[in-house]
């Protein structure tokens, strides 16, 4: 019998045990191998300045046409590019919206307001909006009629790189890559300058603080499209090399975009882009083209604009369906059975009435000539304005208002116009009207902000008002549209170079220009009423500012010129609208203050600009002159209306007296002297605001006695009696301080009841002998008779100066002194330009003044 081995029986795994081991079966059946990768990144590096900028699409934001992120140190933006699927109504502009946002979580910060969410965009938020659209829209093409919006947003800061140049580079490579229409890729640089004169592309935060130029430039590897910059008074040399400098940095930028662009980007949907219908251009000519030779030589905008209109008119009522139907309703009701226009129906458009009209040949033959869609026509009506406007000027030298090319409009101006303002100026060129008006006040007064970069407050600043009735129209009226904050802003950086600087001039000032009339060139009408009212409201500038606007036509050419550019000064808004550029620019006789040109054509080169540069300064030359003939002239002199301010120095560790337990004692301070403000800014400077000089001297001596520390030997006036005791007087050296003069100290001879010789109310001149460890001060009045008794014997006056009131307390007063005088008048409105000085009202003291307190 075989022996046979057996194996111990083995326990059977748990239930849940069993189940596991088949779920994990399962899943690794389930399990791909490898992990399936979502986003697929590609970037480009591009050298710009002395660093690099990256570009990235691919991670975030793939339903869009176009999107990336572009990279600058720790600032990122994220951009994106969307075009709608359905055309919208045709227009003569390219359906373009752009919106830019900064994030307050890109700095690590949130508003400051109870919301906590970004809304409505900020002032800073539509200039840079503005900034990126004026480059792009060139670049669109118009026949492309579906709604395009650009969007970017500020996703990081790192408060050194610059987000605005970002912008523009950022929405120019969102579009590039994306299948929507543009004709070539678009960048921006900011160029500022080194303390030693070089060019800096894309200055960090803190060289930009340091430069005087701050200039952004727009454009492609080939021309510049957009310039914006505003600089401390360089001259037209150092302008054009700036802009050489940027436009040097982005044809490198563009070049990298669009080779990138064929890499990564989408094929261009150029088959949804519309053309003009063949023929069209050419019909419109022959049918009103000598008509508008004729209207657009009226010089009166108005007149012009309607005669303009009403060609418009005939225009499509000869070549659209709807004015052929319209036509033929007005035809059968004058019972005409021929219901086409022909020789005898159509309205003579002919500029001559003894000529035969030139008309085309199916109109004069009485058939039905093609129709064409509405929008096309005014479209090509447009194209044809332009020609026919382009080469009145180019042929005849000749503007729509009989100009040359080189003449500046008429101009009269006249400051003072409003009684009760602190400054006011009307300016007005030709059939464009400013009315410009200043206030000044303090630091409550000051514009304030809260961005991305933190709060700041502004001391100067120009807010401007386009009313729909400057044009003769009627229109929603408002909170201010991007075009107002885009032309205020322009504006304000024009005049901010020749304002005085704060410690001269301590005044917050605000302008305001009302455009009572507009035919082009407003925002320099601004610049211009806004320095006369400036100087009306007595602000020291260092120097008048005017402006003016230059228009261009590129292609003199094919308008039956030489082919050389035509340079225009002081464009109307008809040569704004048809021409190629709208270049502004602003400054002194002798250098620039700001300037702002957008382009829309390419082709625009140094050499151009350098010739619009001689012609703007001449034009700025003549515009001075014109303001200095001003009638009535600025005042030059603060308004006796504006209020007055008296400045103060006083200790840190002084501040929280003035201001006093939840700002008790400085609103008692406001209250009691009657004045309209007391500010302190946390340097210890003191602003007291106020029209009358003696208020503000209350103001100022009860500021001075409470940060003033007595010292021993000082000599008070008047000192106001607060009690009398058996003891002594106890006397008010100052508001808040008080000191005992004991009853041996006040007289020379014995005094057995004090009640007998002083009361409540009576006023004691006393000295300072002494301040205990405790703070209390020993006065005496006696010391001051004995050194009266030693003067008088020696044939002096008292010591220490005069009696009164005015003596009583340490005090000074503000002297606005005019340059090259050693005297000046009684309070800060005497002079036009000069500088705040200290003087002491009245001496009080025998020794050494308080350091405690001391004039700004």
């Amino acid at each position: 019998m075989q022996n046979s081995l057996s194996r111990p029986a083995q326990n059977p795994p748990p239930a849940h045990r069993t189940l596991a081991i088949a779920n994990e079966a399962s899943a690794a059946e389930t399990l791909p191998q490898e992990r399936t990768k979502l986003l697929s990144p590609k970037s480009i590096t591009v050298p710009l300045g002395d660093r690099t900028i990256t570009i990235e699409t691919g991670r975030m934001g793939r339903q869009a046409n176009g999107a990336v992120t572009v990279t600058d140190g720790e600032t990122v933006l994220y951009c994106t590019a969307c075009a709608d699927n359905r055309p919208s109504e045709p227009a003569d502009f390219a359906p373009l919206s752009v919106h830019y946002q900064e994030r307050f979580s890109a700095a690590g910060r949130t508003t400051g307001g109870f919301i906590k969410r970004e809304g409505r965009p900020r002032d800073n938020e539509v200039l840079v909006s503005r900034l990126v659209d004026r480059p792009l829209r060139p670049m669109c093409d118009k026949g492309f009629n579906y709604e395009t919006q650009v969007l970017v947003w500020v996703l990081s800061y790192d408060t050194e790189h610059m987000p605005e140049p970002l912008a523009i580079l950022a929405a120019g490579a969102a579009l590039a890559i994306s299948d929507i229409p543009t004709k070539k890729a678009v960048a921006g640089v900011r160029v500022g300058m080194s303390e030693d004169g070089e060019y800096i592309i894309n200055p960090t935060k803190a060289q930009l603080a340091m430069s005087k130029l701050d200039m952004l430039v727009a454009g492609t590897a080939d021309a510049v499209l957009m310039i914006e910059g505003y600089c401390d008074c360089l001259t037209e040399e150092q302008t054009l090399a700036a802009v050489k400098a940027g436009q040097d940095a982005l044809s490198g930028v563009c070049n990298a975009i669009e080779e990138w662009a064929k890499e990564v980007g989408k094929p261009k949907m150029w088959d949804k882009v519309g053309r003009p219908p063949e023929g069209l251009e050419e019909m419109l000519e022959r049918l009103v083209g000598a008509d508008l030779d004729k209207v657009l030589r009226i010089s009166k905008k108005q007149e012009r604009g309607a005669r303009v209109a009403e060609i418009g008119e005939r225009a499509l009522s000869v070549l659209t369906e709807k004015g052929r139907a319209e036509l033929k309703s007005a035809e059968s009701d004058s019972d005409d059975e021929d219901i086409y226009p022909g020789e005898d129906d159509v309205i003579d458009l002919s500029a001559d009435e003894s000529e035969e009209p030139v008309l085309p040949d199916a109109v004069v033959a009485g058939r039905r000539p093609k129709v064409y869609d509405p929008d096309a026509v005014k479209q090509a009506f447009k194209e044809l304005n332009s020609r026919v406007l382009r080469r009145i000027v180019v042929q005849e030298n000749r503007r729509s208002d009989g100009r040359s090319t080189t003449e500046v409009r008429p101009i009269e101006c006249s400051a003072n116009l409003l009684p009760r303002v602190h400054g006011s100026a009307l300016f007005t060129r030709g059939e464009t009207q400013a009315l410009a008006v200043v206030t000044i006040g303090g630091e409550d007064m000051a514009q304030k902000q809260d961005n991305m970069q933190g709060q700041q407050a502004d001391r100067f600043y120009l807010q401007y008002n386009f009313p729909p009735s400057s044009v003769g129209e009627t229109k929603r009226v408002g909170a201010p549209g991007r075009r107002e904050i885009g032309h205020g802003m322009l504006a304000q950086r024009s005049l901010e170079p020749v304002l005085p600087p704060q410690l001269s001039f301590p005044y917050t000032m605000r302008v305001e220009s009302t455009i009572t009339e507009s035919n082009g060139s407003s925002s320099m009408a601004s610049v211009c009423g806004g320095c006369l009212a400036l100087l009306d409201a007595g602000i020291p500038l260092t120097s008048m500012v005017a402006g003016v606007a230059m228009g261009l036509i590129l292609d003199t050419a094919s308008a039956g010129g030489d082919g050389q550019p035509m340079i225009l000064t002081d464009i109307l808004g008809s040569e704004d609208a048809l021409g190629d550029m709208d270049f502004k620019v602003a400054g002194t006789e002798d250098a620039i203050t700001a300037f702002q040109m957008d382009i829309k054509v390419e082709g625009i080169t140094v050499d151009v600009m350098t010739k619009a540069l001689e012609q703007a300064k001449a034009g700025r030359k003549h515009i001075l002159r014109e303001m200095k003939a001003c009638e009535p002239p600025p005042r030059g002199q603060l308004s006796s209306y504006a209020p007055k301010i008296v400045r103060l120095k006083v200790d840190q560790d002084k501040i929280g007296l003035v201001v006093g337990s939840g700002g008790k004692t400085i609103r008692a301070i406001i209250e009691d002297s009657g004045v309209d403000n007391v500010e302190i800014s946390d340097e210890g400077v003191v602003s007291i605001l106020g029209t009358d000089s003696d208020k503000l001297a209350v103001a100022k001596d009860r500021i001075m006695a409470l940060v003033t520390v007595p010292e021993v030997g000082t000599v008070y006036r008047n000192c106001t009696v607060q009690g009398v005791a058996p003891y002594g007087c106890f006397v008010e050296i100052a508001p808040g301080k008080q000191g005992l003069v004991h009853v041996r100290e006040l007289s020379m001879t014995r005094i057995e009841n004090v009640e007998d010789h002083f009361k409540v109310g009576d006023t004691l001149d006393v000295k300072l002998l002494e301040i205990n460890e405790r703070g209390q001060l020993r006065l005496s009045h006696r010391a001051l008779l004995v050194e009266n008794e030693k003067g008088a014997s020696a044939g002096a006056g008292p010591p220490g100066g005069g009696t009164g009131s005015e003596a009583a307390k340490p005090a000074f007063k503000a002297v606005w002194q005019r340059p090259g005088n050693s005297t000046g008048g009684e309070n800060a409105s005497g002079a036009s330009q000069g500088s705040f000085q200290s003087a002491p009202r009245n001496p009080v003291a025998t020794s050494p003044t308080s350091k405690a307190g001391k004039q700004d």
